[in-house]
């Protein structure tokens, strides 16, 4: 199944010259979604993992299905003030700014392996924050799937830079 097909680009959003990638075209369609989530388990095929950490809000939705078919706990990674219990919390840079993602403080035991689930990768910042707020609680984010990669914008490398698989069902030239 090509992923790409079920993928609406919308120019100019949120900015002049973004074409913003759309995958809820891709949830809303029952072929699309079931092959997405079916295409992420299978990346990680054999691999062993204690959760499956997904960041928001189209993480939640890809990542929860991925952990319900590999038989694991889900680990939402949330932003600022959302979670309800003690936290723990990493700021990151954005083009113009901060912004910060939590966890709950006993989302991650010591020494738990974890895969990272977003629906898009372009520069990397958010899910390397998700990847240093596990690791500060106590957890080793292993391998990372996104649906889509934004290549030019060097994502990919900067979590390898950290020791992380990273895997994608396609990629978009451009951004």
């Amino acid at each position: 199944m090509d992923i790409k097909t079920f993928i609406r680009t919308i120019p100019d959003y949120p900015a002049a010259g973004i074409l913003f990638r759309d995958i809820t075209t891709l949830l809303s369609d029952p072929e699309g979604f079931r092959g997405a989530v079916d295409a992420l388990v299978a990346l990680h095929a054999g691999a062993t993992f204690s959760a499956v950490a997904g960041i928001e809000a189209r993480g939640f939705i890809l990542g929860g299905a991925v952990a319900h078919q590999l038989g694991l706990g889900f680990i939402p990674v949330r932003k600022k003030g959302k979670l309800p219990h003690d936290v723990i919390a990493q700021e990151y840079d954005l083009e113009y700014g901060t912004d910060t993602v939590e966890i709950h403080s006993d989302a991650v035991k010591d020494g738990d392996r974890i895969l990272l689930i977003d629906d898009l990768i372009a520069t990397g910042g958010t899910a390397e924050a998700a990847v240093k707020l596990i690791g500060r609680a106590g957890g080793n984010v292993t391998a990372s799937s996104f649906v889509i990669e934004l290549p030019e914008l060097g994502g990919r490398q900067r979590l390898e830079g950290l020791d992380i698989e990273v895997l994608s069902l396609c990629s978009f030239e451009g951004h």
